[in-house]
């Protein structure tokens, strides 16, 4: 996974931490979600303030 696939890392989230609520993750705490994730092989400086938005956003979406 790269950055920018921002369903794919989403999904990704909701099923290895079910039970959080995205709205409550600190951006720093979901960068380092997203690199920790199996299958993310990207340049960790990429991941800035708009992809991390964009991530949150999308992982509500799969909560709901």
């Amino acid at each position: 996974m790269k950055w920018t696939d921002v369903r794919d890392i989403a999904i990704a989230l909701a099923e290895k931490h079910p039970g959080i609520d995205p709205r409550s993750v600190r951006f720093v705490d979901l960068h380092n979600c997203v690199v920790d994730l199996e299958g993310f092989d990207d340049d960790h400086a990429r991941g800035g303030e708009k992809v991390l938005e964009a991530i949150q956003a999308t992982w509500m979406d799969e909560v709901e």
